[in-house]
């Protein structure tokens, strides 16, 4: 039969699930570096010739753009900040890890892989029914 939905076929309840997901496993970042400062970020920037205040923007990134994300508030806009976050931390501090593998056999940036691609599919597919209207 066509046109009969199946009763997995829940694509509104996945996207809400893959927003929980995303948003609370990158928030922890984002309130460590609330917590305990971006020192580390601000290291790194200056050894790449960037200013060290640019590195208040990764509460941008795990902070603001996890809860959009989670409360489905400009979703989109939310996940593009997380995959700018995440393509600026893997070019600032995980360069040399990219072809590696890690002590596991996974790929050595398979956490920064995951927040970037799930991130990214989310700019595709949106927040979905379960949101905050906006």
């Amino acid at each position: 039969m066509t046109g009969v939905p199946s009763p997995m076929d829940h694509p509104d309840l996945g996207k809400l699930i893959l927003r929980l997901t995303l948003g609370g496993l990158l928030l922890f970042h984002g309130i460590s570096k609330l917590l305990n400062g971006v020192g580390f970020i601000e290291g790194q920037l200056v050894s790449h010739g960037i200013p060290a205040f640019f590195a208040y923007g990764v509460l941008i990134g795990e902070l603001l753009a996890p809860l959009m994300v989670i409360v489905g508030y400009q979703t989109r806009i939310g996940a593009l900040l997380i995959v700018f976050n995440m393509l600026v931390a893997i070019a600032l501090v995980h360069t040399h890890e990219l072809m590696k593998l890690g002590g596991n056999g996974g790929w050595a940036l398979e956490l920064q892989g995951f927040f970037l691609f799930t991130a990214l599919a989310l700019i595709f597919l949106g927040p979905g029914r379960y949101k905050l209207k906006n």
